[in-house]
């Protein structure tokens, strides 16, 4: 089977999801534009150079709907024999793009894509696509239907991770990022996002709380505590679902749960013949990829069954893992991937994650694994797996190898 190397991973920085953000009055298709023509022009590449773009979103309604894959390629100075494909599995979306390219590309149809994703989420609300397991009463109640922090508190809950335990998770995370920024770990792969005057609108993750303390975090409410026990009451729904649980241990909070940001990423995946053709190093290969369903009410337990799953299919073992990115949707879903795995804290989210630094939900995916891939080439590392959780129940992963 052909090869699907990773030739290059760009993104830009993530800015605050609100009003004050710096990326606010950047569209998502600007922004999109922007990282596929600096693709382009980091790679020296021809306008009509890749087979296709895929691109993930979550929310597609206004800006962010009408296939904006292809309104990207059109914005930019890609040609436009060059289609688009917009494709939504939620918080996987951009993995989910990267990894459909990969096997295009294993499968022969075509030497090169760019594959990755964006989530303005400060100027398309989360939710609101009014998704149908939420709102219609058919799908919510045969699915015990709970918000995803209630399912975060239910991973806490059911698997005995304390308040403590993820408030030291989250310090932790914004520690490493601060150090990890501090050291320019992020430079081969950050994009500045500039103005139309080509001055520099934000050039760095603009979310991170560096110095947090658990002390800081143990002052904060739970986020989830009355959505859970007063109205609407979702801690009933889930007991419903799992009668062995007596009551929901919620200890998730804005500081050990992802941030609300905005931003974007681009990987450039092709064949050995893609490179040559540009004159282009492969970084990594893409050993690996998988998808799989899970518990839609639990919701964020994918990882762990996703990561089984893919070490299966490619006769891998956990110990062969160098270094993985488990992104940090909640600080329950790492907890519960590490006590899955026995997986030493140090090699997981090296250089913090989701909690510290955001997650523009269509763009993590590929977010993580341009960051595991300068990883592994800064420790002279050779395989990483990366991994995220997704909505409704379903869990993603990649393993990638360098070359």
């Amino acid at each position: 089977m052909t090869e699907a190397y990773i030739y290059d991973a760009a993104r830009t920085p993530r800015g605050k999801g609100r009003p004050d953000g710096s990326l606010h009055e950047v569209t998502s298709l600007a922004l999109s534009a922007r990282l596929l023509n600096a693709v382009k022009e980091r790679n020296n590449l021809e306008g009509h150079a890749v087979e296709d773009v895929i691109w993930g979103n979550v929310t597609q309604v206004k800006e962010q709907g009408g296939c904006l894959a292809r309104s990207a390629v059109l914005a930019s100075d890609l040609d436009e024999s060059i289609p688009g494909l917009a494709i939504n599995r939620f918080c996987a979306s951009g993995m989910e793009a990267v990894n459909l390219a990969a096997n295009q590309i294993k499968g022969g149809a075509g030497n090169g894509y760019i594959a990755g994703g964006v989530e303005m989420m400060g100027r398309v609300a989360m939710g609101s696509d009014g998704a149908a397991i939420a709102v219609d009463p058919g799908i919510a109640m045969k699915t015990y239907f709970v918000p995803q922090g209630i399912s975060a508190d239910i991973i806490a809950t059911e698997y005995g991770f304390t308040r403590e335990e993820a408030d030291a998770l989250a310090v932790e995370s914004q520690r490493r990022a601060a150090e990890a920024w501090a050291d320019n770990r992020f430079a081969k792969s950050i994009v500045p996002v500039l103005d139309q005057n080509g001055l520099t609108i934000l050039d760095r993750d603009e979310y991170m709380r560096p110095g947090t303390g658990v002390e800081d975090l143990a002052k904060l409410n739970a986020s989830f505590k009355d959505m859970g026990e007063v109205m609407p009451g979702f801690d009933k729904v889930a007991m419903l679902k799992y009668p062995h649980l007596d009551h929901i241990n919620h200890i998730h909070h804005a500081g050990n749960s992802s941030g609300i940001v905005d931003g974007a990423a681009a990987v450039l995946i092709g064949n050995k013949e893609f490179g040559e053709r540009f004159g282009l190093k492969p970084r990594a290969r893409i050993r690996a990829t998988a998808k799989i369903g899970t518990d839609p009410t639990i919701m964020l337990t994918g990882p762990v069954p996703v990561t089984e799953k893919i070490l299966a299919d490619s006769g891998m073992s956990i110990s062969d893992i160098d270094l993985f990115e488990v992104n940090e949707a909640f600080a329950s879903v790492v907890l519960r991937f590490m006590q899955a795995f026995q997986v030493d804290p140090a090699v997981v989210n090296v250089n913090g994650g989701s909690i510290a630094m955001g997650h523009p939900l269509g763009a993590t995916g590929a977010i993580i694994i341009g960051t595991l891939l300068d990883e592994l080439e800064r420790q002279d590392k050779n395989v990483g797996l990366a991994t995220l959780c997704i909505a409704s129940g379903m869990g993603a992963a990649t393993i990638i190898e360098r070359v």
